[in-house]
């Protein structure tokens, strides 16, 4: 037989006999078995909550499992170790079966759940995680989940650290299956730490950091020491720090240069537009003068049109009388 149908027929075989132990250990606490082939026999050792029930009156118990190992599934000298659980509140496979007789019994399904998950978590767990699904109150089937604590849900630790065991509850509307996960005290995770305190750390040089901008801002400005008129101040003659000596000139021809570029750009800008108004550049009393002398010329030109008027009009009323004096001799 190959190997992979070897590995199959070995999981099968075990899956089998796991059942089996369950339908005939219910009663005693069933909490699971380990499987172990010797160059003896089969090693089996089963985890029960009443190892009594198991062993029965006289061993009559375990015998007749025994006997019916060799018989339905071919297995050569089984040996049984049956071992009592420390505490049952611990094992997924019997707080699965508990949880589902007492829903076979009647219990409100979320109270079960409830108090099921306290009395775990009471008994020191690091987490534990209750699914319940099938039709747990009405014709629809649903899903039901009860947390408390740190859980794992895959990779290596959640097939190492986490104890996982199913039930199954049979009701009047259907089964509903209950699925129970259970990471017990002390179980050593990947993603913890501690903090020992009897280990002397090597001292670590501290690096001064510089001081920042925002330091520098909170810090009191300096005050600025008034100068007098009288007071003389000295004006440094020097260079700057970090500008050698042909630098200067260098920077000084580079901005003379760009002066007379700026100049010619604004000059020839200046010739292509249209040429401004002349500003009038007299003074306040200029101004005065020249608007005196302009009332004075247009109160005389008045003056000489108002003589004229009135002579013309003299001039009117003497040739009416003379027409008038000629037509009444005419008459005459």
């Amino acid at each position: 037989m190959a190997d992979e149908h070897q590995f199959i027929e070995n999981g099968l075989q075990r899956a089998q006999i796991d059942e089996f132990f369950a339908d005939e250990l219910g009663r005693a606490g069933y909490g699971g078995m380990d499987i172990a082939k010797t160059p003896m026999g089969t090693q089996i050792v089963l985890k029960a909550e009443k190892p009594g029930m198991v062993i029965g009156k006289g061993g009559k118990n375990i015998r007749k499992i025994t006997s019916t190992l060799e018989d339905r599934f071919d297995m050569d000298d089984p040996q049984i170790d049956v071992q009592e659980v420390d505490e049952p509140d611990l094992n997924a496979r019997i707080v699965a079966d508990r949880l589902a007789n007492a829903l076979e019994r009647g219990w409100y399904f979320r109270k079960a759940g409830h108090t099921t998950i306290d009395r775990i978590m009471e008994s020191g767990a690091l987490g534990a995680e209750i699914v319940l699904s099938g039709k747990v109150t009405g014709a629809r089937s649903r899903v039901e989940k009860f947390n408390r604590g740190y859980i794992k849900h895959n990779g290596e630790p959640a097939e190492d650290v986490v104890d996982e065991g199913q039930g199954v509850a049979v009701m009047k509307l259907g089964t509903i299956g209950v699925t129970v996960k259970i990471i017990p005290p002390g179980a050593e995770l990947p993603d913890d730490f501690g903090v020992r305190e009897d280990v002397e750390a090597p001292e670590v040089e501290q690096t001064v950091e510089e001081e920042g901008v925002e330091s520098l801002l909170e810090e009191e400005p300096e005050e600025i020491p008034d100068v007098g008129a009288d007071e003389d101040v000295e004006v440094p003659t020097g260079e700057p720090e970090g500008v050698e000596e042909g630098a200067e000139e260098d920077l000084d021809e580079e901005i003379v240069e760009e002066v007379i570029e700026e100049t010619q750009e604004t000059s020839a800008e200046a010739t292509d537009t249209a040429p401004a108004e002349p500003v009038d550049t007299a003074t306040p009393d200029e101004d005065v003068e020249e608007l005196d002398e302009d009332v004075e010329a247009e109160a005389e030109a008045l003056v000489d049109e108002m003589e004229s008027a009135a002579e013309s009009e003299e001039s009117d009323a003497e040739s009416d009388a003379e027409e008038t004096t000629a037509d009444d001799e005419e008459e005459a």
